[in-house]
């Protein structure tokens, strides 16, 4: 594994499909789902570093600490972005990350955590 900590990407995506929730129609709307939201972190996490992996080598996520502080209706567009904070043990792998709508507004903020494991490559 050739990955040091610093390198950052960011990744623009639409709320939909998958990634909303009406909370069983107790909204009135669709919004962009918690979960839905640390899925994209996690695929922008994992898509940041996989360049840098040892043939063999993939990364998992054992930890995500993120706050959900505003919404995005569906439709909207948002951006992930990611920064690699730390690396440790030279497999444990610390993310900062922030999720913003496109007028600015912060939807979520927090941490990530992944680990490089040994793993079948496509």
């Amino acid at each position: 594994m050739a990955v040091e900590a610093g390198i950052e990407a960011a990744v623009q995506f639409t709320v939909e499909g998958s990634l909303v929730t009406d909370v069983g129609g107790t909204l009135g709307c669709s919004v962009l789902s918690t979960p839905g939201m640390i899925g994209v972190i996690e695929r922008t996490a994992a898509m940041l570093v996989y360049p840098h992996l040892a043939d063999g080598e993939a990364t998992v996520g054992f930890e995500v600490c993120v706050r959900h502080v505003a919404g995005a209706p569906e439709g909207s567009r948002c951006t992930a972005r990611v920064r690699l904070r730390e690396v440790r043990d030279g497999r444990k792998l610390g993310f900062d990350v922030e999720v913003t709508a496109e007028d600015g507004r912060t939807i979520g903020v927090g941490t990530h955590e992944r680990r490089v494991v040994a793993a079948r490559r496509p």
